[in-house]
This record gives structure tokens, sequence and C-alpha cells, in this order.
């Protein structure tokens, strides 16, 4: 079952839909959806994407370490376990078309995405740090749940894993983290927005208008 954000989380993605819904539009997810995206496209932003995995795996241990709550600690640490399962379906990936992800150099987007959520992370604000990561995890739901039913073999395993009700349940818990620790100032606003441009750029990258999230 899908969730719904409350609070501030479905404040900011109400705010943010515009961009959501050019994500859905995309050639890129469209692409994915119909089964007619380049097999090269779909390698390159795999290989893109465990770069940015990586990237993202870091934030959630610095939130660990700068969460001042059991509570908040045990709930990253579970969040940190999801994108290990996230980085597995991307070996997997790689091992059957002959991707080396440790040979992967990062592009351009790519690398504004991982600086970006690093260095916001670094800075030890856990509600902003939430603020630059909520919109990549609730933005994949959305997307795996639209795209929810397309029975096409070639991406049919992305779509799966992002409509799943355990992937969305990820999502929920960084909104409701998200709505613990930050208020809406206009450096979490900010944050978010970045972050969902940050997400539009990457799809535009896989397709080969730029070259990475």
């Amino acid at each position: 079952m899908t969730s719904t954000p409350s609070g501030l989380a479905a404040r900011l993605w109400a705010d943010n839909a515009d961009l959501a819904a050019v994500c859905l539009a995309h050639p890129f997810v469209t692409g994915i959806s119909d089964g007619t995206l380049p097999r090269e496209r779909f390698a390159s932003y795999v290989a893109q994407d465990a770069f940015f995995l990586e990237a993202f795996a870091r934030a959630y241990a610095l939130a660990v370490a700068y969460s001042r709550d059991r509570a908040s600690l045990e709930a990253f640490a579970d969040m940190l376990a999801g994108v290990r399962e996230e980085l597995r379906l991307h070996d997997s990936y790689a091992a059957r078309w002959g991707i080396d992800l440790a040979a992967v150099e990062p592009v351009a987007a790519t690398l504004a995405y991982t600086d970006f959520l690093i260095a916001t992370a670094s800075l030890g604000d856990v509600g902003l740090t939430c603020a630059a990561m909520t919109p990549c995890m609730r933005l994949y739901a959305y997307l795996g749940q639209a795209l929810s039913g397309r029975s096409q073999e070639t991406y049919g395993e992305w779509i799966t894993t992002y409509a799943a009700p355990e992937f969305d349940a990820l999502a929920a818990t960084l909104e409701r983290l998200l709505d613990r620790h930050a208020t809406a100032t206009p450096a979490v606003c900010r944050a978010y927005r970045r972050a969902m441009q940050l997400e539009l750029a990457f799809f535009e990258g896989a397709y080969g208008q730029d070259g990475g999230r």
C-alpha cells in the first residue's frame, strides 16, 4: 500500500510536484516503462547510480553519527541497510550486462549530486540532511508505483523494486525523520528543491543529455 507523507514532508513533496511530474514524463523513465530505453543508456545509468548510492550510504552514516537520540540512530542505520540492498541489485545488473562498477568515472551531474549530499550531511544538521535525502527515496517510490503493472521483461525488475511496499516503507521512514528533525526554514526548503533538481539532472544525463544523476 502506498503511504502518504504528512507534516513537513507532505508540504515539501507537494511544493515540488512540478519536478516529480517532469521526472515521470522524462524519456528515460518512459523508456523504462515501455522497455524501449536503449540498454547502453540503462547500463550507464546503473554505473552512475552505483557511485551515487555509495555517497548516499555515507550520508546516512553521517546522519547516524550526528543523531542525538537512539530511535533516530537506529532508523538511519536501518535506512543504510536499505541502500545495501539497492547496491546488490546494481551488482546483479553489472554481472548480467558486463558492467565494471569499479571502473566507473562519475560524470558532472553525478558529482554535483554526491558533493551536495556529503556537504549537507557533513554540517551535522540531521533535519537538513533528511531534506537533502528524502526526495530521492520518495521520488523513486512514486515512479515505481506509477509504473507498476508494466510487465515488460527488460526493466521489470527496476519497476518492481521501486514499486515494492518495502521501498515505500523506507521512504516513509525517512519522511518521518524529516518531520521529526526539520522545520520549514528556507535552508530546508532549498535543500529539498535542490535534491529534486539534481534527480531530474540525473535522468537527463542518463538519457544522454548530460551524463549522470
